[in-house]
């Protein structure tokens, strides 16, 4: 990608093993809060966060339903 007449470089650290991008320190990355419900259906399936529109983040949803992370969403929703 050109930036300005030079060349941006972009950093992508390792994968592991279940496919999840990890930081520069090795441990698996966060999803933002304010990623889009419709966005992780992408990855997760068109049932994911199923009653919420595609429209809202994730923040929103895991506070509704009072849980911390994406994580303990998919568990409990066997995903």
């Amino acid at each position: 990608m050109i930036f300005f007449g030079q060349m941006k470089t972009q950093r992508h650290y390792p994968k592991g093993l279940d496919n999840r991008m990890r930081d520069q320190d090795g441990e698996i990355r966060k999803k933002r809060s304010d990623t889009l419900v419709g966005t992780l259906r992408e990855e997760y399936g068109p049932d994911f966060a199923k009653g919420y529109r595609s429209d809202a983040e994730l923040g929103t949803v895991l506070k509704k339903e009072g849980l911390e992370s994406l994580d303990q969403l998919l568990n409990r929703n066997g995903n």
